[in-house]
C-alpha cells in the first residue's frame, strides 16, 4: 500500500525532467544554428575584399539572424576634435522603408561605452531624451564594432518584425556577429585606402611629370652667354616656374614666377602662368605690356586668395641691353665684372590680386664678365634649426666666391651652400635659380 501512495509523485518530476531536456535541446539546436549562421557569415564575408559589399553582406544576414527590418553599419573614426566623425555609411534593408541612421548622440554613447545597447522604448529612454525620433522607429540594438579596442563602427538594427521588441538573445548574437565582422571590415577599409593612396600618388607622379615636361629641359644656347635654371619643389610638385621663351632672331625672355602655396594646387596655377606667359611673350609685348596684360587674364581666371610673384626681363643679345619688370618678385642680383654688385629693384603689384595694375621697366646694359642671378625666395628664405634665414648676404656672397665657375656649376653650388645652411631642416619651399653670365 505504500510504494502506492508515491506512484502520484513520479508523474511531475517525469514532466519536469522531461521539460527540462527539451529545453536543453532547444538551446543546444539554437547554439547549432547560431555556430552554422556564424560559419556561413565568416565564409561570405571572408571571400570579399569589397568595403560595400562585406557591409552589405553582414547588414542582411544580421537583419535575418534577428528578424529585424532594417539595419545599417557606421564607420566612425576617433580623432582629438570629433571622436565620431562619419567616415563611411552603407545601409541595407528588408523593404522599401525609409532609411535609418544613427544620429551623432548615438554614436557618442557607442564611442564612449564601446557595449551593446537595446532600445526597445526609444522615446521614453531619458539617455536619449534630446533625440528626435523618426516616428517610424519602434526599437533599435546597437552593438559596437571594436578592433584593438578602438571603436571602429556601429551596427545598428531596427524594429524587431514582432513588435515585441528585441531580446537578450538579440542583442548577444549581434554583439557576435559585430565581434565576428569587425576586424574584417577594417582590413578591407584600410585596403580600400591604400588602394586611394595608390591612386593619388599615380596622379601626383603623371603631375610630377607634366611639370616636368613643361619646364624647359635644356638652356638656350647663345654666343657671348651662359645660361642656366633650375627648380627644386618643395613637394612632389610645386608651384615655382621659370622659363626661356626665344622671341626672334635677337631676343630672348627670362622668366622666374612664384606662386603662392605649394603642392598640386600651385602647380596647377604655375602652368596657367605658363601659358599666359608665353602667350604674351610671343605677341612682342614689351615686359611692363607682358605683366599688365598677363595680370588681367590671371585675375579673370583665378582666386584672390592665389598670386604670383614674376620676374620678366627681356635679353637682346645683339645689342646686349636687358630690359625688365617685376611683379612683387624678390630682386635679382646683378653682378659686375668690377666685383660690385646691385639689386634690379623695380618692382610692381604681384599677379593676380588687382586687376588694373601698372608695372615700370627699367633697361641695363650687360658688359662682358656681368652675371644675373634670379631667383625664388626659396632661396633666401630657407631656415635652419635655429630659425634664421639664409638671406640675401649669404646669397651674394656664394655667388662672389664661385661666380667664375659656368652658370650650371655656379647654380649648384649656391643650391648645396643653401642646403648646408638649412641642414637637417626639411625644405620649406620651392628652390627656382636662373643665372645669366655674359662671357663676351
Amino acid at each position: 500500500m505504500s510504494a502506492d501512495k508515491n506512484l502520484p509523485a513520479v508523474a511531475p518530476v517525469q514532466d519536469a525532467k522531461l521539460l527540462a531536456l527539451q529545453q536543453e535541446n532547444q538551446r543546444l539546436k539554437r547554439a547549432v544554428e547560431e555556430l552554422s549562421f556564424l560559419n556561413d557569415l565568416a565564409r561570405a564575408i571572408g571571400a570579399s575584399t569589397n568595403l560595400q559589399d562585406i557591409m552589405q553582406t553582414v547588414v542582411h544576414r544580421a537583419l535575418q539572424a534577428i528578424h529585424a527590418g532594417q539595419g545599417v553599419i557606421t564607420l566612425v573614426e576617433a580623432t582629438a576634435s570629433d571622436p565620431t566623425r562619419t567616415l563611411v555609411r552603407d545601409m541595407a534593408s528588408t523593404g522599401e522603408q525609409q532609411h535609418f541612421r544613427p544620429n551623432e548622440i548615438l554614436l557618442g554613447w557607442m564611442h564612449y561605452h564601446k557595449m551593446p545597447l537595446v532600445l526597445n522604448h526609444p522615446r521614453e529612454d531619458q539617455r536619449f531624451r534630446d533625440v528626435k525620433w523618426d516616428k517610424a522607429v519602434v526599437s533599435l540594438v546597437c552593438v559596437p564594432l571594436i578592433v584593438k579596442s578602438a571603436l571602429k563602427g556601429v551596427l545598428t538594427v531596427y524594429n524587431k518584425k514582432d513588435g515585441a521588441g528585441f531580446s537578450d538573445e538579440d542583442h548577444r548574437l549581434l554583439a557576435i556577429i559585430a565581434a565576428q565582422s569587425a576586424q574584417v571590415i577594417e582590413n578591407a577599409r584600410l585596403s580600400e585606402e591604400e588602394q586611394t593612396l595608390l591612386r593619388m600618388q599615380e596622379q601626383v607622379r603623371l603631375a610630377t611629370k607634366i611639370q616636368s615636361d613643361l619646364l624647359p629641359k635644356t638652356a638656350p644656347q647663345i654666343a657671348g652667354y651662359d645660361i642656366a635654371g633650375q627648380t627644386i619643389p618643395a613637394q612632389s610638385v610645386g608651384g615655382d616656374y621659370f622659363d626661356f621663351v626665344p622671341v626672334d632672331d635677337s631676343r630672348l625672355a627670362l622668366c622666374l614666377g612664384d606662386v603662392s602655396g605649394k603642392g598640386l594646387p600651385a602647380s596647377l596655377l604655375m602652368a596657367n602662368l605658363q601659358a599666359t606667359i608665353r602667350g604674351q611673350t610671343l605677341v612682342e609685348a614689351t615686359p611692363k605690356i607682358c605683366l599688365t596684360r598677363a595680370n588681367q587674364l590671371l585675375c579673370h581666371s583665378t582666386d584672390q586668395c592665389n598670386f604670383i610673384t614674376f620676374f620678366y626681363a627681356l635679353l637682346n643679345h645683339q645689342t646686349h641691353a636687358l630690359t625688365y619688370a617685376s611683379a612683387g618678385h624678390n630682386p635679382p642680383v646683378l653682378f659686375s665684372a668690377n666685383g660690385t654688385h646691385r639689386m634690379l629693384e623695380r618692382r610692381g603689384l604681384v599677379l593676380g590680386i588687382r586687376g588694373q595694375s601698372n608695372y615700370e621697366e627699367e633697361t641695363v646694359a650687360l658688359q662682358t664678365g656681368d652675371l644675373l642671378v634670379i631667383y625664388s625666395d626659396g632661396i633666401v628664405e630657407a631656415m635652419n634649426h635655429w630659425q634664421e634665414e639664409f638671406g640675401e648676404e649669404r646669397l651674394i656672397k656664394a655667388v662672389q666666391q664661385h661666380r667664375e665657375q659656368t652658370a650650371t656649376a655656379l647654380s649648384e653650388k649656391i643650391i648645396q651652400t643653401v642646403k648646408q645652411h638649412a641642414g637637417p631642416a626639411p625644405q620649406s619651399d620651392d628652390i627656382t635659380l636662373v643665372i645669366l653670365k655674359k662671357t663676351a
